[in-house]
């Protein structure tokens, strides 16, 4: 299936993190405001961590090119 109309980006225009705790621990609510719409990321620990690790790849190959 070919796509006949592209969508339009979704770009970030404001960041939010809060945290909320229960029974099993805590997490950690990322929510973004992007031009299409608020996007809410519940992240664990781990979840994070490999948040963390895919900015540090983007950085080091924004800085490369």
């Amino acid at each position: 299936m070919t796509p006949t109309k592209k969508a339009p980006p979704f770009v970030p225009t404001e960041f939010h993190v809060s945290t909320v705790e229960d029974d099993e621990g805590a997490l950690c609510i990322l929510s973004i405001q992007t031009t299409q719409g608020l996007l809410d990321i519940a992240l664990d620990g781990p979840a994070a961590d490999a948040i963390l690790n895919a900015i540090g790849s983007i950085k080091a190959k924004l800085e490369t090119a």
